[in-house]
């Protein structure tokens, strides 16, 4: 009757073993941040959004037209005449033509036209004789048909009206810049050959 009963170790006591409740705790802590790591944040959505519009605008853009005028080949019946001339002389009107072709403005187009007439090349704008040049007996003669108001010395009165040119009978005689600058003077000074039959044989300065 007097006996003790012990109570048992285990008894009554809160167990003390990690992870026994903690453990669905931590878990869940893993899983939102898993979550978390796999949604896009704001900034990356922002990033997202903008790349992609930039994407359809540069597909949806317009190329900006080109303002350069496009330039034909020298025509065809001009690299003809050239080519039926001897060696030395086909050097010099290879070397006229690519400096007239390059010179003139908008060369090749609808405003300036190089082709064959009277038997020799001539270039034209708005249908006026400017420029050309021909096989004479020792040389090769460019011409220009407004020449004589250009004021330079390098080139000679040369038939009648206001025509005035340069001969040549070698290809290093050629001076790039005096072509460059006589091509650019036979644009922006023009005497009217196209109307001169209207006009019954007299010539007027058109500019």
């Amino acid at each position: 009757m007097g006996r003790v009963v012990k109570q048992s170790a285990g008894v009554g006591r809160k167990s003390t073993k990690p992870g026994a409740k903690g453990a669905p705790r931590e878990e869940a802590k893993r899983l939102r941040a898993a979550i978390a790591a796999r949604k896009p944040s704001a900034r990356s959505k922002t990033q997202g959004s903008r790349s992609t519009t930039q994407r359809s605008r540069s597909a949806t853009r317009k190329p900006k037209p080109s303002t350069r005028l496009s330039r034909k080949p020298i025509h065809a019946d001009v690299r003809a005449y050239n080519a039926s001339q001897a060696d030395s002389d086909q050097r010099i009107c290879d070397a006229l033509a690519k400096a007239i072709h390059q010179n003139l403005p908008g060369n090749g187009t609808r405003d300036v036209e190089g082709k064959i007439w009277h038997r020799h090349p001539v270039w034209f704008m708005d249908g006026n004789p400017i420029v050309g040049y021909h096989k004479l007996k020792d040389c090769i003669r460019l011409l220009f048909w407004s020449g004589r108001s250009f004021d330079e010395p390098g080139l000679a009165p040369e038939g009648g009206f206001q025509t005035a040119g340069a001969r040549y009978t070698s290809v290093r005689q050629l001076s790039a810049k005096d072509l460059k600058r006589w091509l650019k003077k036979s644009v922006e000074i023009q005497w009217d050959y196209k109307n001169i039959v209207k006009r019954k044989g007299r010539l007027e300065r058109l500019r």
